[in-house]
């Protein structure tokens, strides 16, 4: 069980601030930089719907999360995902171009969403590989198990839910799988009390969250600090 709130290089302890639009910045603005300037140019398409994003207020996953996300997928060499909030379809699309032999599920429960990732699915012809299913997670559990069992479960929805969703279908999960949680650091909030009595309460829940996947008695869990926290867990 670890959580890494901060790590050291030769010179100075690197921090974690919040930021706003939900992501985390390493302190040292010239490793962020640097960091940044590493990650493959996006198609347009691409480009494209993290603009739309960041205009209307749709989250998704932040750049960095996103390509250290898609190198542990590499790593477990996936071929099948199931994925509890679609939103635009940003991430499954993501997930399938970087993965060409993966099958992906993807649950997404407002009919908005729901059509527009629809929409961006199949602009890019990605119909055959990303089954998208519309309704609540909990109303979806038997569905989701005739496509299963996957090698990677995406936790990103409703923060509250995180556990319930963990402990729902983690039995869809392969031997030698991983659940990867997303915004598990709450802009912050987890480490830093915040004053606005919503983000406390939410805060709480995903400290609670956190705790509780690291001390789980079936799996390890690691929470690394890039964008908003992911924590990886792998059954024991």
């Amino acid at each position: 069980m670890f959580l890494f709130p901060f790590f050291y290089d030769k010179i100075n302890i690197v921090l974690l601030i919040p930021l706003r639009r939900n992501l985390l910045l390493l302190f040292h603005p010239s490793l962020h930089q640097y960091l940044s300037s590493t990650i493959p140019k996006r198609d347009s398409f691409f480009q494209s719907l993290e603009e739309y994003a960041k205009d209307n207020q749709v989250p998704i996953m932040d750049p960095i999360s996103m390509e250290v996300f898609i190198q542990l997928l590499r790593i477990k060499k996936v071929k099948k995902i199931l994925e509890i909030g679609t939103a635009i379809g940003y991430s499954a699309l993501r997930m399938a171009d970087a993965i060409p032999n993966c099958q992906i599920v993807t649950l997404e429960r407002d009919i908005e969403r729901y059509h527009q990732a629809e929409e961006n699915i199949s602009k890019k012809d990605c119909g055959v590989r990303i089954k998208i299913l519309y309704g609540d997670a909990f109303d979806l559990i038997n569905e989701t198990v005739q496509y299963g069992p996957y090698d990677c479960i995406f936790i990103d929805a409703a923060k509250s839910q995180y556990q319930k969703f963990f402990e729902s279908f983690s039995d869809q999960l392969t031997n030698d799988g991983m659940i990867v949680s997303d915004n598990v650091l709450f802009r912050g909030f987890v480490y830093e009390e915040s004053h606005d009595k919503r983000l406390k309460k939410m805060a709480a829940k995903i400290q609670g969250y956190n705790q509780w996947l690291l001390n789980h008695e079936h799996f390890h869990t690691v929470i690394l600090p890039v964008g908003d926290g992911i924590a990886i867990s792998v059954p024991k």
